[in-house]
């Protein structure tokens, strides 16, 4: 049986993903929102 958090992790992953990109780019107001949006999921998940 799958594990109900994987869609949750997967989600974190992407959104941690998002943010390296745009710190990479030096947008550096996305970095943080995206940075937000994981520990936001992080948060609620577990």
């Amino acid at each position: 049986m799958i594990s109900p958090k994987i869609s949750p992790l997967v989600l974190i992953a992407l959104d941690l993903y998002t943010a390296i990109v745009y710190y990479y780019y030096g947008d550096f107001r996305h970095f943080v929102y995206w940075l937000a949006a994981a520990v936001l999921t992080a948060s609620v998940t577990f």
